[in-house]
């Protein structure tokens, strides 16, 4: 059950009742990170008729159940209504935003910079539903998976800095180029990449040093490795992983576009961020 703390505190607000749902805590770290509704903006537009913190609730309850749209509770603003903000706030490049924002505290947190100087990519590839199309998937034949891929650049903590979907035929080697240069465009401080074996290449070594003023190095498996073992750095990345499919929306991809795909991962990774630094928190203050 919710305390009475986490209980909405303006009108028009939802009772909180799902694991799902945000805390009073939580919310106040959201709120100002979201846009400025457009009928406070010069443009002008209508007031907004749901609160913004039960279109959140209902995003992080869709990401959290992995259920379908049109099955959203009754408690929650009608499906069409959380399906819009979830479509402008991804293309706006909000949720985007709330990570790195989100991130950003929790690294100062930790006595960190706020930018990483260091970054680890790795990959995973999921099975695709039957809504998404053809041309946006594929068969990772080491993996013997038909559907998608996920590309992901981390901090030394395993905080999520770029995502990128493609179809699971497309090879670590290439996609990297792509994943590099997104990440180069949105972290200048990072000059150190390291990598699996995937991703072994001259070719791109070479264009990451050249192109980007990064150093990609290679960590490779022990010699003999016949076994699961804890390999340095790598270990972080494949957590992060574990972190976005703890959200049943992110077991499996259904979403007929990459963007709204990478947009759940980012989704499931504020979630994660939001608790963790609420909780924290509360420990220095208890």
């Amino acid at each position: 059950m919710y305390r009475v703390t986490d209980q909405p505190t303006s009108a028009g607000c939802r009772t909180r009742r799902y694991p799902s749902d945000t805390t009073n805590a939580e919310w106040a770290l959201l709120q100002p990170l979201l846009p400025t509704p457009a009928s406070e903006t010069a443009a002008g537009g209508r007031p907004e008729k749901h609160h913004r913190r039960a279109i959140m609730d209902a995003l992080r309850y869709v990401t959290d159940n992995g259920i379908k749209w049109r099955a959203l509770p009754s408690d929650f603003p009608p499906w069409q209504t959380v399906h819009g903000f979830f479509t402008r706030w991804g293309k706006a490049g909000v949720f985007d935003k709330i990570r790195d924002r989100l991130r950003e505290k929790i690294r100062v947190t930790a006595g960190r910079n706020p930018a990483p100087s260091a970054a680890v990519i790795d990959s995973q590839s999921v099975k695709a539903a039957e809504t998404v199309s053809r041309p946006s998937r594929g068969y990772d034949g080491g993996k013997k998976i038909d559907g998608r891929k996920r590309h992901i650049a981390t901090d030394s903590q395993g905080l999520l800095l770029v995502v990128l979907v493609t179809a699971a035929n497309n090879q670590d080697r290439t996609a990297a180029r792509l994943l590099l240069a997104a990440l180069h465009a949105v972290q200048h401080g990072v000059t150190w990449v390291w990598a699996d074996g995937g991703y072994t290449s001259k070719a791109l070594v070479d264009w990451a040093k050249e192109t980007l003023r990064l150093t990609l190095h290679i960590v490779k498996k022990i010699a003999g490795q016949t076994s699961f073992v804890i390999l340095p750095r790598r270990w972080v990345v494949e957590r992060t992983f574990s972190w976005i499919t703890q959200a049943r929306r992110n077991v499996r991809d259904y979403e007929r576009l990459t963007d709204h795909s990478a947009a759940f991962i980012n989704l499931s990774t504020i979630t994660m961020m939001t608790r963790r630094l609420t909780r924290e928190k509360q420990a220095r203050t208890t």
